[in-house]
């Protein structure tokens, strides 16, 4: 069987790659794998077919040389579980937290590997604590995924004239408030944690129901009321991959910075000139408090071009000229 003969190969490889205290996990290789095998694609299996049976293939040889640890959001079901498995395929070891400060402080310590943590929606914005996190610990963003998001209203028995209540985490109530108004205008909603906890709390619970995903809803039996109720159906949520490294550069990259600003007229304006004058195509921009001294922000930028870009190194060597402290927070593939 050729899937027995990889492996084998593979564990040969590991060997190698242990004795020269080379990484087992390279983003970079599997990528341009994938990449090669959608443009030999000729049907009928779609693109995205061909991309999650090989991510899988990856992830089991992958788990015969290492084994990899992945925190993310919990508990079991959540969007952040979702978008681990796509990323990494289900053939790793994957470590729920109850917060995204768990998340960060497990890649750090070097308890888990890697971290998924959700970093903006495209309808509610970004996710600001996530942002937060990058002033308090030493990772840096590997990677990025997008992930398309919909919501269904789930109960153990799939009646909408049972349900007295529902679980909703805030944000998915929030994607959903139209058609809660419109269509249980008297159920209470009660907030948790993650749409996994809102999918949990309604299996035991007949007379509740759940905003949450396909997803939850097989992991904790429970039927659909209403599909896709959420207002917007062009929803997505965009993830970052934490690690201690980033990947070398693809030519097809994108890179993360934050920096802080002296409180004067055109220090903004000032240290982003040098992105326009090397014609870098700016992103994101966001700004958070620095929670150390009141009006101080600290400026968060993602751009497309990657470190070892010898025009990002000259931008940003420019860039630091007029900031207080600029930290580079990770180059990496930029998710297609």
């Amino acid at each position: 069987m050729l899937l027995n003969e990889r492996a084998k190969i593979a564990i040969k490889i590991s060997e190698i790659k242990k004795a020269k205290e080379l990484s087992f996990y390279d983003p970079v290789r599997e990528k341009n794998i994938i990449d090669n095998l959608l443009k030999l694609n000729t049907g009928p299996f779609s693109d995205e077919t061909v991309k999650t049976i090989f991510r899988e293939i990856l992830s089991a040889t992958l788990a015969l040389q290492e084994s990899q640890k992945v925190a993310y959001l919990g508990p079991e079901g959540t969007f952040t579980h979702l978008a681990a498995i796509k990323y990494f395929g289900k053939f790793v070891e994957f470590e729920p937290q109850d917060n995204i400060k768990n998340i960060f402080e497990a890649v750090e310590k070097g308890i888990c590997r890697f971290g998924v943590v959700p970093i903006e929606n495209s309808n509610e914005g970004t996710v600001t604590y996530t942002l937060d996190m990058f002033m308090h610990y030493k990772v840096k963003i590997s990677g990025e995924i997008i992930i398309p998001v919909s919501h269904h209203l789930l109960s153990l028995a799939g009646r909408k004239e049972k349900i007295k209540k529902i679980y909703s985490h805030p944000h998915a109530r929030a994607q959903c408030r139209q058609w809660l108004m419109r269509n249980m205008p008297d159920i209470p909603v009660h907030d948790v944690t993650s749409t996994a906890e809102a999918a949990r709390q309604a299996s035991a619970d007949e007379e509740s129901a759940a905003i949450a995903s396909e997803f939850a809803a097989s992991l904790y039996g429970l039927k659909f009321v209403a599909k896709h109720i959420e207002d917007y159906q062009n929803n997505y949520t965009r993830f970052f991959i934490l690690s201690k490294n980033f990947p070398h550069k693809t030519g097809s990259d994108k890179t993360s910075i934050m920096f802080s600003l002296q409180d004067r007229p055109g220090a903004l304006y000032n240290a982003l000139k040098p992105f326009k004058d090397s014609n870098t195509n700016l992103t994101k921009i966001e700004s958070r408090p620095s929670k150390i001294r009141k009006w101080e922000y600290i400026f968060f930028v993602d751009f497309t071009g990657h470190i070892e870009d010898e025009t990002v190194q000259k931008t940003l060597e420019e860039v630091k000229k007029h900031c207080i402290e600029l930290v580079h927070l990770g180059s990496y593939p930029l998710c297609e």
